[in-house]
């Protein structure tokens, strides 16, 4: 059941033979495209109603955009490549007007045995409750998305955007501002929902835009989870007009939810 904006704007309605359609939403743009999270995630939707099994959870999603969709009506089609006794591999493509304006695959498994281990540590900041505006308030140097209507963000640590900073890193919370849970589609939104980290290096106009995003969804809370998630994200390296970063996504009591990853082009604004 559609309880939620979230689920309104990322679930789509049978075509048959594997094929979905949905509307894309404006609300979700970024600049002169939507943002990458969202397409990602009106994916990952499409692709869970293919597989059409509650205990294959999507573990890993990886989504490569050719070029920026439009608002308004688009297919996705779907393709269960191979499905074995625990683990479906499952690959989709986003059409409009019959061109493809982006490709995903991705791995569905059930629960799985074997030894558990977390080495990373979840950062060490400000609670939400205690922490200033996020990356997108009305003062920012950054042109404010429609997007940011979408979440709730709180920033945590790390340089600002465009302020000229020395490491491209940045902590901070965020949420679905209808409330919708935890789900893997919400944390492949969550993973391109925050201000590119890139953006903390420099002090001029850059825009950025998403080459390819996977994310490995690592655990899902045992019961419904609308508070807020800690992102963590880094980019180690610039190069030749390309960026990439690294991010992590916990609850509020460290439970370490999903890892991410993308590389992004660079575009100089003018």
């Amino acid at each position: 059941m559609i309880t939620s904006r979230f689920d309104t704007d990322t679930t789509p309605e049978p075509l048959g033979e594997g094929r979905w359609s949905l509307a894309l939403d404006d609300g979700w743009w970024v600049g002169a495209g939507p943002n990458g999270g969202y397409v990602g995630a009106c994916l990952l939707r499409a692709m869970e109603a293919t597989v059409a099994d509650p205990a294959r959870t999507c573990r890993s999603l990886t989504v490569h955009y050719l070029v920026p969709p439009r608002p308004g009506p688009a297919v996705v089609e779907v393709a269960v490549e191979r499905s074995g006794r625990s683990l479906s591999s499952v690959s989709a493509r986003m059409l409009q007007d019959e061109r493809v304006v982006a490709l995903a695959l991705g791995a569905f498994s059930r629960e799985r045995r074997g030894p558990a281990f977390v080495d990373l540590a979840m950062p060490d900041v400000d609670p939400p409750e205690l922490c200033g505006p996020g990356p997108f308030e009305p003062e920012s140097r950054v042109e404010v998305p429609s997007l940011a209507d979408r979440f709730e963000h709180r920033w945590a640590a790390g340089d600002r955007p465009l302020s000229g900073g020395d490491a491209a890193e940045s902590s901070g919370w965020i949420r679905l501002a209808d409330g919708h849970p935890v789900d893997p589609a919400a944390l492949f939104a969550y993973a391109d929902a925050w201000m590119p980290v890139f953006l903390s290096r420099v002090r001029g106009p850059f825009g950025i835009t998403t080459v390819d995003l996977t994310l490995h969804v690592r655990e899902l809370p045992p019961e419904p989870y609308d508070d807020w998630c800690l992102v963590h994200f880094r980019s180690e390296a610039s190069l030749d007009g390309f960026c990439e970063e690294s991010g992590e996504i916990w609850t509020r009591d460290g439970t370490l939810l999903a890892q991410s990853r993308q590389l992004a082009a660079l575009v100089e604004v003018r």
